[in-house]
């Protein structure tokens, strides 16, 4: 059942927060809560939390959390309190609360709400099976343990000498409950969860409700795939005596199946990934806002109603109101995100775009790490003639590695070798002649008072091999290209002859002219 969904905000300050578990490369999905998170709290003004659940002992990799910080950090997702920069409610990883757990679940065995369960797991495996095979309506833990004493329940089978403790779900349990997206939503009954494991550690559903109530959390924002866990969270803080939070479940990201976005299967699952494949940080998080808001509505000139959909992390807060989020589930579209940060990447200044660059042509060998003055000017100038044709970081490696190459070693693709004709070695020649007749010089034989420009050089090579020597452009420059870049499909030509220079440029023809 689903009605309008519950208004909000409150006049309290919101306090929101990000859960994630350090299990491995962090999800794309943790950098989706917190953009819709962080969007409402500096909308409205409030604190944004980042808590480490790193309860799952078995799962957890310790280089996980480090990763956590770097890449939300590089998405500018930023927190205001969290376990590197502290805060009001500090510690802010789970494994370090344990003390604070034990008080809440006193308290619910006492009040009869949770009781011990001395079950062994094979006992466990085995009920299940059973419910399974019989096809029963009822199933998930059969109370076995329930008003027993340790001593009556170790002269049954099954037991195990660590007991877990299980909440106690009543038949009356209330399945209903308010979401700010979704409106009144209706989840299945909940069977006895689970709520301290044997080795001490509180379950996540245990857990989440004292860390968000000793934390302030008032509104949680999490994957629809929580929906079931709703009701058996809003019993715990109603047994505690607990103010409730409000909750908005999120649609889950998909793939193009409608199968759920994986680390196991997808790689793009891994927020490294994308800074790996060459992102730019602020299309990511305009892609990820778009997953599950529309675009931006303006006004054109005509008076006219249109869409933008690039827009700033800052635009998206000042508009943001959870009943604007599409609760369908969102196929994540890299042909989308791919546009995006093509429009993103040209939208840049030349220099910044460049700065940006510099980090995967280091690691790619194409610049050294303490790159000289002159290397990077000339990286700035390549970046201006790449920028109109780039759409990712990484692709601009083979792009500008040619002008980096030594002059009488360009390295030459086999396939830029072999489309080379007969005529080539009287191509270069004659392309060697022409522009040696262009002075570095001011005032030069153009006319045009500048010199080595590729106006001139653009000029100098028509004349000598599409007039001179009667030949088509495609088959004039492809010589030139090839002896420039190395490679079939390169840069423009003239300017990149600008760009290397006069001798740069002679040297590099000469050079593959003495190989035919």
């Amino acid at each position: 059942m689903t009605t309008t969904p519950a208004s909000e905000p409150s006049a309290i300050t919101p306090r929101l927060r990000v859960a994630p578990s350090p299990t491995g490369d962090p999800h794309v999905g943790t950098a989706y809560m917190a953009l819709f998170n962080l969007a409402f709290v500096r909308k409205h003004g409030g604190r944004f939390v980042l808590r480490v659940e790193d309860t799952d002992r078995a799962r957890f990799r310790e280089d996980s959390e480090a990763q956590l910080f770097d890449t939300l950090d590089w998405l500018g997702l930023n927190w205001d309190e969290g376990p590197d920069v502290g805060g009001p409610y500090a510690p802010y990883r789970q494994s370090e609360r344990l003390d604070t757990y034990a008080p809440y679940i006193d308290r619910l065995i006492e009040s009869g709400h949770a009781y011990y369960c001395w079950c062994s797991s094979e006992r466990l495996k085995e009920l299940r099976a059973e419910q399974e095979r019989s096809k029963s309506p009822v199933t998930g833990y059969d109370r076995l343990c329930h008003g027993k004493t340790r001593e009556e329940r170790a002269q049954l089978p099954g037991f195990s000498e660590t007991p877990v403790v299980r909440m106690l779900i009543p038949d009356d349990v209330p399945l209903e409950f308010d979401d700010l997206i979704r409106g009144t939503l209706k989840a299945p009954r909940p069977d006895d969860q689970v709520i301290r494991k044997a080795d001490g550690f509180p379950t996540y559903h245990m857990a989440v409700v004292v860390d968000d109530h000793e934390m302030g959390i008032t509104h949680v924002v999490r994957g629809e795939e929580w929906i079931s866990s709703t009701p058996k969270h809003l019993l715990l803080y109603r047994w505690l005596g607990l103010p409730e939070p409000k909750f908005a479940h999120m649609p889950l990201l998909r793939n193009a199946n409608k199968s759920k976005i994986s680390k196991r299967k997808n790689p793009e699952a891994r927020l490294t990934w994308f800074r790996d494949e060459g992102y730019l940080p602020e299309a990511l998080v305009n892609f990820l806002a778009l997953l599950g808001y529309p675009p931006i509505i303006e006004t054109d000139d005509d008076g006219e109603r249109v869409e933008r959909e690039m827009f700033s992390f800052e635009e998206f807060s000042d508009g943001f109101e959870w009943n604007k989020v599409n609760p369908v589930g969102p196929v994540f579209d890299l042909t989308k995100l791919d546009w995006l940060n093509g429009m993103y990447v040209r939208e840049l200044p030349t220099h910044e775009l460049a700065a940006r660059l510099l980090p995967y042509l280091v690691a790619e060998g194409v610049l050294p790490e303490r790159p000289d003055l002159g290397e990077l000017g000339r990286l700035e100038a390549i970046t201006a003639l790449i920028q109109p044709r780039l759409t990712h970081l990484t692709k601009a490696g083979p792009q500008v590695a040619p002008f980096y190459a030594p002059d009488d070693a360009v390295p030459v693709a086999d396939d830029a070798r072999g489309q080379l004709k007969d005529d080539a070695p009287a191509v270069l020649d004659a392309a060697v002649t022409a522009l040696e007749g262009i002075s570095t010089e001011e005032g030069d034989i153009f006319g045009e008072g500048r010199g080595w420009t590729h106006e001139n050089i653009e000029a100098a090579l028509r004349a000598a091999l599409v007039e001179g020597l009667g030949l088509k452009p495609k088959f004039a420059f492809g010589p030139l290209r090839t002896a420039i870049s190395g490679q079939r499909v390169s840069p423009p030509l003239f300017e990149s002859m600008e760009i290397l220079g006069r001798h740069s440029t002679l040297t590099r023809l000469r050079a593959l002219r003495a190989t035919l």
